[in-house]
């Protein structure tokens, strides 16, 4: 009988039929294809991904790179959990690689043990078949990024109104070159238990956060190398994973400089204080295209076509 179940289902699916019941099709093979359906062609991607309900029944795999690609089996971080919450819920960007669910269940845990903090308010990890958004992120397409709020998690009974009215908090002054007095010793010790996780490629965190953990750290420093200053994340630090196990098409990033990284944050620091004059010979930033399924990898395709 099981064994009908299965050709069923396969008939329905070789058929084109979308009537298939999710209960009777098992992970499957993401196969590559550059044979992009008309109904396709020509239409920003973001459009396609953005109206994907759900995650797909394929094996979990990121294709592409962290700001071109998919994302093929996501799961969801549950909305409320022992430790976390999921914030607005309305985006429907709550979904990621399995291993980005569970680093983001690991690190609330963490952060209930810190003094204020009950758990952490999680923000956008990718849509539930990553690709390009409808706004906002560049990044966020193949389920290994998240975001974690600055704000300390000290309720987690919001309801899903306050999950979109309420706001995080702002942890810099003088532009992101120091931080403010919302900034406490618990926000550096959840950074470096990010940053300490093996899974933890890289997080980015505005300029004066890095220079601040540079200078209260005072045991092992190594951690420091992942956490990189960038423009804005001061309301919340983004968290980006390793590629995972066994995924070859998955396109990693180049290792951070060696080094602890704060003369780095220090020199942007600077910057800020005293902004060097602009160069006017400097080229013109070219002005960014929406992507459309011609610019991702193939396995795309069959990610929005399955079930």
């Amino acid at each position: 009988m099981d064994r009908l179940f299965k050709l069923m289902a396969l008939s329905l699916v070789l058929a084109g039929c979308t009537a298939t019941p999710r209960d009777m099709a098992e992970p499957r093979q993401v196969v590559s294809t550059q044979n992009i359906p008309a109904a396709m062609i020509g239409v920003h991607a973001k459009q396609l991904f953005g109206s994907a309900p759900n995650g797909s029944r394929q094996g979990a795999q990121p294709f592409g790179g962290y700001a071109k690609g998919c994302l093929a089996g996501g799961v969801e971080l549950p909305e409320t959990g022992p430790t976390w919450q999921a914030m607005r819920l309305s985006r429907n960007r709550n979904w990621g690689h399995p291993e980005t669910i569970d680093f983001v269940q690991d690190l609330s845990r963490f952060a209930a043990t810190q003094p204020g903090w009950t758990g952490l308010y999680v923000g956008d990890i990718s849509q539930p078949r990553g690709g390009p958004m409808l706004t906002g992120h560049r990044s966020h397409q193949i389920g290994m990024d998240a975001d974690i709020w600055m704000r300390p998690a000290d309720r987690l009974t919001l309801s899903r109104a306050e999950r979109e009215s309420i706001s995080s908090i702002s942890m810099r002054r003088a532009n992101g070159a120091y931080t403010n007095g919302d900034w406490t010793r618990a926000h550096h010790e959840i950074l470096k238990a990010a940053a300490q996780d093996l899974r933890t490629d890289r997080i980015f965190v505005f300029p004066g956060a890095k220079v601040q953990m540079c200078q209260d750290e005072t045991g092992d420093r190594s951690w420091l190398r992942k956490v990189r200053p960038w423009w804005g994340h001061h309301y919340h630090f983004h968290v980006r994973l390793k590629c995972s196990a066994n995924s070859a098409s998955c396109v990693a990033q180049e290792a951070p400089p060696p080094g602890d990284g704060c003369a780095d944050a220090q020199e942007w620091v600077a910057n800020i204080l005293n902004p060097p004059p602009p160069d006017p010979n400097a080229p013109k930033p070219k002005p960014q295209r929406e992507l459309t399924m011609a610019d991702l990898p193939g396995q795309c395709v069959a990610v929005l076509q399955a079930d």
